[in-house]
């Protein structure tokens, strides 16, 4: 399982908080600008630098898939899954 940080969207405001993830699940990375230009805009995430990039982060659990976004970029968060999926198969 590999630590993500991502970003959650309460009633009024966005939050961060841990996300485990199982790296062989995974099945799309993209960068989420939406989520990019919030924070630029001043909407989310009160001192988070602007230059921070996130990614949308799509699972595969069975019959069914689900998403989420997580602070990094897309290369980051590739790097930080396949450094997992060496440690789970090693």
């Amino acid at each position: 399982m590999i630590q993500l940080i991502e970003v959650v969207k309460n009633s009024r405001d966005y939050e961060l908080r841990e996300v485990f993830v199982n790296p062989t699940h995974v099945v799309m990375l993209r960068e989420d600008h939406a989520t990019r230009s919030a924070i630029n805009e001043g909407k989310v995430l009160d001192g988070v630098d602007p230059r921070q990039k996130y990614t949308r982060v799509t699972v595969h659990n069975g019959t069914t898939g689900s998403q989420f976004i997580v602070v990094g970029a897309p290369g980051l968060i590739e790097t930080k899954l396949k450094s997992g999926k060496q440690l789970l198969n090693g």
